[in-house]
């Protein structure tokens, strides 16, 4: 049975519509929206079906040129993130996932994108989730994949009180990751250069993509290991020893892990970047998600 149902509630002084409830199986989904900087951030949120209280929720940050959904996975109708928060629920947790401004159905333009405009977005996702009837706003986990786990370093950093996170193959160093992605050339013009000032590169994968140069300008100035020791709660670091894109593992998630202070844990799975979602869901399924729910349960 799907049903809709479209309302308006104001949180915070800032104007929120809620769309389209559907229940399938262990979890209900609806869309919300919410302001940062006078443009919409777009967001799912799922919770278990007919729980009897607010569960705890997961704050989902997704990666570079992804959306709330992420990736496709083979041979589902599902993305990395869309099964993820199905399966959470599934074990009574609610999440929200997502997409930053400037990606997927939220407002703003890609080639604005910035890591401190979605540090912006994350940290408004979480001080919503606090003020949110429909979830347990004293006990938020932050997930974040690869980029997604950069901003994540620095939305805890911010919101200290956050239960625990879990970082997925997050970017450690972005100046060596986007350097790699986009060229050396590129990068030092950009940096260089005016921040309103577009640049345009091939990514590996064959596509295209145009950001300012306010991008490029911040990678040398952002460190998620900074970020991260000022953040006092429990940490998880996934990575794929197949990982191509953010490198070398298991490095590049230990790094992080040596200026944290509290408990840690790094995973390290035979696996790639994307956590083999192009050849199906065995690895998130038997591995990435039973991991990540056995941290929250440990840590809740």
């Amino acid at each position: 049975m799907k049903g809709r149902l479209n309302h308006l509630l104001t949180v915070s002084g800032a104007l929120l519509v809620l769309t389209a409830s559907a229940a399938i199986g262990y979890a209900a989904e609806k869309n919300v929206l919410f302001r940062v900087d006078g443009q919409t951030v777009v967001g799912t949120l799922e919770t278990p079906d007919q729980a009897e209280k607010p569960a705890p929720v997961v704050l989902m940050l997704h990666g570079f040129t992804g959306s709330r959904d992420e990736l496709p996975v083979k041979d589902t109708e599902e993305g990395v993130f869309s099964r993820t928060a199905r399966q959470l629920a599934e074990n009574g947790y609610a999440s929200l996932r997502i997409d930053f401004r400037g990606s997927g159905q939220s407002g703003g333009k890609w080639e604005d994108t910035t890591f401190s405009g979605q540090i912006k977005d994350a940290i408004a996702a979480i001080d919503w989730l606090k003020t949110s009837p429909d979830v347990d706003g004293d006990n938020i986990s932050v997930l974040g994949w690869s980029q997604g786990g950069l901003v994540a370093t620095h939305a805890v950093a911010e919101r200290p009180e956050v239960k625990s996170t879990i970082l997925w193959a997050p970017a450690t160093n972005p100046l060596a990751t986007f350097t790699a992605l986009f060229g050396s050339e590129t990068v030092m013009n950009a940096i260089a250069g005016a921040p309103e000032t577009p640049h345009t590169v091939k990514l590996p994968w064959g596509v295209d993509t145009t950001l300012k140069g306010a991008f490029y300008q911040e990678l040398p100035t952002t460190s998620p290991a900074a970020a991260l020791s000022r953040y006092p709660g429990p940490v998880m670091v996934i990575v794929g020893s197949k990982d191509t894109l953010v490198t070398p593992q298991p490095a590049a998630g230990q790094v992080l892990l040596n200026y944290h202070d509290g408990k840690e844990s790094l995973v390290v799975f035979d696996t790639d970047h994307v956590w083999d979602a192009f050849s199906g869901p065995d690895t998130l399924d038997n591995k990435m998600i039973p991991t990540t729910l056995k941290w929250l349960e440990e840590n809740r």
